[in-house]
């Protein structure tokens, strides 16, 4: 049975992002060669630049594909809760289940700030400190807040990864998330 022009499509651009994850994770972004990417991938290198312009496009989308795991890991995790203190810690719980994948932390917190101008992990944990914060003062200070949040979330991740104990960072979130929360007073 003979596949389909895009069921080929979709397996070369799975390939290649594949094989970039692996050599990406393994050797880092600058040590990782386009002939390499392509030989790990077993696809020729008209084929790489077909689906990506050049090696930094091939990275974008690597890095595009874990945040979409990640964000998909905190979504399911966090739908049902009941409030948004709760969606907050369960989705803090699910990414840092969903920074486990071996070599994930390496390559969305060490490898992409460097290489790419956008976190795009940011938007769900966003909306979640909107939810939180809704009717306080420190609404106006969401653009600010989610960036420092977020980086605690990615300092507790590269912590954990390198065998800090989970359930302090988990505890250490959850005191920042309360402390945010009842800081509407420190406005004035």
């Amino acid at each position: 049975m003979s596949r389909s022009n895009r069921e080929r499509t979709d397996a070369t651009r799975t390939a290649l992002l594949d094989a970039a994850r692996e050599l990406f994770v393994e050797r880092g972004y600058a040590e990782t060669a386009t002939p390499d990417i392509v030989a790990a991938a077993n696809v020729t290198r008209g084929a790489l630049y077909h689906h990506f312009t050049d090696k930094k496009a091939l990275f974008a989308a690597v890095v595009e594909r874990e945040a979409a795991e990640v964000a998909e890991e905190i979504e399911a995790k966090s739908a049902d809760a009941a409030s948004a203190r709760e969606a907050l810690l369960q989705g803090a719980s699910a990414y840092f289940d969903a920074m486990t994948a071996p070599g994930r932390t390496w390559l969305l917190l060490r490898q992409a700030p460097a290489l790419l101008a956008e976190d795009p992990t940011e938007s769900s944990l966003k909306a979640g400190l909107s939810h939180l914060l809704a009717g306080s003062k420190l609404l106006p200070l969401l653009d600010p807040l989610t960036v420092l949040v977020s980086a605690a979330f990615e300092r507790a991740a590269i912590a954990i990864d390198c065998g800090g104990d989970r359930a302090n960072y988990e505890a250490a979130i959850a005191a920042l998330l309360d402390g945010l929360s009842e800081a509407d007073h420190l406005l004035r």
